[in-house]
């Protein structure tokens, strides 16, 4: 008689702490659809409602608004008392309200302890205890090859999804897009794996041969065939350990406004070098070092480029944010800056992000 697979007894342990992330918002009521006419095409919006039962100023009333579910995602819990981990895209909207979906017959209002759009990760807390969890493997210790499992809600609806691969790459650098506003995101030191993740997968465990979570689901290649990836779940542990310790997750903060650098637009704008970090500001106005910072203590001025912090080089595969993050709040570091065609070095102290 044939024996079952090792992954049947992974869903059975699993399954129950994969959890639904739902992500709903205030919106006015619609009263149908318009068609709007912009730049060549056609888009056919909601008609909000023009009147409400409720009052506002001078007596006017206040279009009616209804709670609207805007996006959704996965998630899973990792403690019996009802913290969540999940993709920092998947709950970055602050205005909306985010439920925790554990079965059909079990919905909480979820609290967002942290974001973190540095690493995408996100921790929940969920009110109750005796929750189904999952426990946690030491992703330093993951090997190429190994057999790994996916699961999530793919594609939002089909729940408890699984699907089987390896590790096939590992400290993978991608650029991705995600979230409600669809911003852009480079992510590093990702696990690569061929395990199917699909939209609504996101925040999902990635769990090795022995039902222990190695990573959180976050991305895939659109148009490509078997390439996803997992961000380590050491990065989310330490996230974790500071939000039960601080309350929040502790940020080291430069306090400045910038552009990382590339290739080609170094040669569009005339640079002296290729990589780095240029201070700029993003608007008429306002200056790009914000006043009482950290960088405006140690000098940084606008149009400096910064090459490297304590003596690792500034470039896309790894950018100021992702060298900054590895610093502790006090501790000076060195920065090497390019000003006027010249070299110089300044320091800084790390302050907390508020």
């Amino acid at each position: 008689m044939l024996s079952k697979s090792p992954v049947v007894k992974i869903a059975k342990r699993v399954c129950p702490a994969v959890i639904t992330v739902v992500v709903s918002k205030d919106l006015p009521k619609a009263e149908g659809f318009y068609s709007f006419p912009f730049g060549g095409k056609e888009y056919i919006l909601p008609a909000p409602q023009g009147q409400g039962s409720s009052s506002g100023k001078n007596g006017k009333a206040k279009p009616q608004t209804q709670k609207i579910q805007i996006g959704g995602g996965s998630g899973f819990i990792i403690s019996k008392d009802g913290y969540v981990f999940t993709s920092n895209h998947v709950v970055s909207d602050t205005a909306a309200d985010y439920t925790v979906i554990v079965d059909p017959k079990h919905k909480y209002s979820a609290k967002i302890l942290s974001r973190n759009p540095i690493n995408d990760t996100a921790v929940l807390k969920i009110e109750g205890s005796g929750f189904p969890y999952l426990e946690m493997a030491d992703s330093n210790k993951i090997e190429l090859g190994e057999e790994v499992v996916a699961v999530g809600n793919a594609l939002g609806e089909f729940t408890d999804t699984l699907s089987v691969g390896i590790v096939s790459g590992l400290s993978r650098y991608i650029t991705a897009f995600g979230g409600m506003d669809n911003q852009m995101q480079n992510l590093r030191g990702l696990i690569q794996t061929d395990a199917a993740i699909n939209p609504g997968n996101s925040g999902g465990p990635l769990v090795n041969m022995q039902g222990k979570v190695i990573g959180i689901n976050t991305a895939m290649i659109m148009g490509a065939q078997n390439i996803g990836f997992a961000i380590p779940i050491n990065y989310a542990k330490k996230d974790l350990e500071e939000v039960k310790k601080y309350g929040k997750i502790i940020m080291p903060f430069l306090g400045i406004k910038y552009v990382l650098l590339s290739k080609e637009m170094a040669e569009v704008n005339k640079l002296p070098v290729e990589n780095g970090a240029l201070v700029v500001r993003e608007t008429l106005g306002e200056s790009p070092v914000i006043k009482g910072s950290a960088a405006d203590k140690a000098g940084i001025q606008e149009w400096d480029i910064i090459l490297e912090v304590n003596g690792e080089k500034i470039n896309p595969k790894n950018p100021l944010a992702h060298i900054l993050q590895k610093l502790k709040i006090g501790q000076e570091a060195q920065f090497k800056i390019m000003r006027d065609g010249q070299e110089i070095m300044l320091s800084a102290a790390m302050e907390e992000k508020e």
